[in-house]
């Protein structure tokens, strides 16, 4: 399995932290779900803005090709990020992920 981390910050004086959060989960996270290899998403974030996204990935390839998606979804709402995003691909070493059915 591998994954694709997302470092962002959200502008806050623009858009409510909540907003986004919710603008991710009901407009990302379902054509994110449809991306060939997909198999989930952790989207975390502090009150201040900075949030990050970990993505999981059946194959190295999957979580490479996820870029040109993610770029066009970056790109739909570059007016929430005070920068451009960061984003790197690395293999999970370990994952319990029974721990992280909340939704």
């Amino acid at each position: 399995m591998y994954s694709r981390v997302t470092l962002l910050e959200i502008d806050t004086m623009r858009v409510d932290v909540d907003d986004a959060a919710q603008t991710f989960r009901s407009l990302v996270a379902p054509r994110l779900a449809d991306q060939e290899g997909y198999e989930g998403v952790v989207a975390l974030v502090t009150g201040e803005g900075k949030g990050m996204i970990i993505s999981f990935w059946d194959t190295e390839e999957a979580a490479r090709d996820a870029s040109g998606f993610a770029s066009a979804e970056l790109e739909r709402h570059v007016t929430m990020f005070r920068s451009p995003p960061g984003r790197e691909c690395y293999e999970v070493a370990f994952a319990d992920m029974e721990a992280l059915l909340v939704t």
